[in-house]
């Protein structure tokens, strides 16, 4: 088994990269869908994140993501703090995905935060997805974002020279969606040989 990490800024088209292995027949875990479920009303994650944060974050008994989003982006102490309740929850959950997969298969892991992470993962192989700052923020417009809700959440981000210093593969996203298809089908290639060769 492949352990992968597949890293990069917002806006910078991970999902998309991750959609791509999943059709070449990688096991994607996507870290973001992985800290909504731990914090889902009635875990263990819920509790503690209500009791560090109150009431004020919760519509209709359930957290809402964007109201605890703009508190924490605003404040990195608050965003520590939530890190330090989330954070083990969400590699535990990992964990557990990859004691399940098959003993032959690659694993990827798309995880934005992982050089914020303190590397507290073992990775066999770690991609980042790089595009311009101008770039990554038409999208984030596209997606409803504010360019204050991006300025925010690119400045609370690693930057792409932090991430690529610690990757094996860099993916350049952009231009067209073939260009992007041919560079991960490259990867995918290294990482089979590379999972054979284990």
């Amino acid at each position: 088994m492949l352990v992968v990490a597949l890293t990069g800024g917002i806006g910078s088209g991970k999902s998309t990269v991750g959609q791509i292995f999943a059709q070449l027949g990688a096991t994607v875990i996507d870290s973001d869908q992985l800290a909504r479920d731990v914090i889902e009303r009635g875990s263990i994650g819920f509790n503690e994140v209500v009791a560090k944060f109150g009431d004020e974050i919760l519509k209709n008994g359930e957290i809402d993501r964007q109201i605890l989003a703009s508190l924490i982006f605003k404040d990195p102490a608050k965003r520590s703090e939530l890190e330090q309740i989330t954070h083990p929850l969400i590699r535990k959950a990992f964990a557990k995905v990859v004691s399940n997969a098959s003993p032959d298969s690659i694993v990827i892991n798309q995880i934005p935060l992982l050089v914020e992470s303190n590397h507290d993962y073992k990775f066999d192989h770690i991609i980042t997805v790089s595009a311009s700052e101008s770039i990554r923020s038409e999208r984030l417009i596209k997606r409803g974002l504010t360019n204050d809700q991006i300025k925010q959440r690119m400045g609370a981000q690693a930057t792409d020279q932090m991430r690529e210093d610690i990757a094996d593969s860099v993916i350049v996203n952009e231009k067209n969606e073939q260009e992007l298809t041919d560079q991960v089908e490259k990867i995918w290639e290294q990482l089979l040989s590379k999972n054979v060769g284990k």
